[in-house]
């Protein structure tokens, strides 16, 4: 397998700005760097969903039933907007003043964490491109093909988190940036607020 033309591959597609890049930059914005974490976990676990799936061969039934294709785009559309329309209503700068209790995850973490999870997992494009890129990288004459699919799906997963992880501390740093100008956060709010809808507006379409 060409483990660094894939790696380099996925480095030039997370690069590219959309709808899960914006979600994590946007919540370290609002909700600082634990929260901007905790989704890009939920978008690693729904990535490492998706290879499962395209190793399932599930995705060939978007193309054999359109109508599942359609269905999972106009959910995942509807939720971006959703999360769009949220940030016009949202306040300034989050504090996170959730107070921890031992052995439990705080709620703003859980609800990042599954924010994240979703937004990724109703994007059907996420399972088209996971079925379509790896194969492409998966030798039969190399050795055992799933376990070929396992290693270049965990690739997959372990690079986008790496990504992410680093436009969570950015989105963090535009926290502390924000902090002192209620101008710039509200003209924060309403710019990611208006490109989420605007992805949504674009898988719906």
């Amino acid at each position: 397998m060409e483990l660094w033309l894939f790696i380099g591959a996925l480095a030039a597609i997370y690069l590219l700005p959309g709808p899960d890049m914006l979600l994590v930059l946007q919540t370290g914005s609002l909700q600082g760097h634990a929260r901007a974490l905790a989704t890009a976990a939920g978008l690693a676990v729904a990535r490492g969903l998706h290879v499962a799936l395209a190793a399932l061969g599930l995705a060939t039934l978007f193309t054999t039933a359109p109508w599942t294709f359609d269905a999972v785009r106009y959910a995942g559309g509807a939720y971006l907007a959703w999360i769009g329309l949220q940030l016009f209503r949202s306040p300034a700068v989050t504090p996170n003043l959730e107070t921890d209790r031992p052995g439990v995850l705080p709620a703003g973490l859980r609800r990042a964490w599954r924010r994240g999870l979703l937004t990724n997992l109703l994007n059907p494009k996420s399972l088209l491109f996971c079925s379509v890129l790896l194969p492409q990288f998966v030798q039969p004459d190399e050795g055992a093909v799933l376990l070929q699919f396992a290693l270049l799906g965990g690739l997959l997963v372990g690079v986008g988190l790496l990504f992410d992880a680093g436009y969570a501390t950015l989105g963090a740093a535009l926290q502390r940036w924000l902090a002192g100008s209620p101008l710039r956060q509200r003209l924060q709010r309403w710019t990611f607020g208006s490109l989420l809808i605007g992805f949504a507006l674009r898988l719906a379409a």
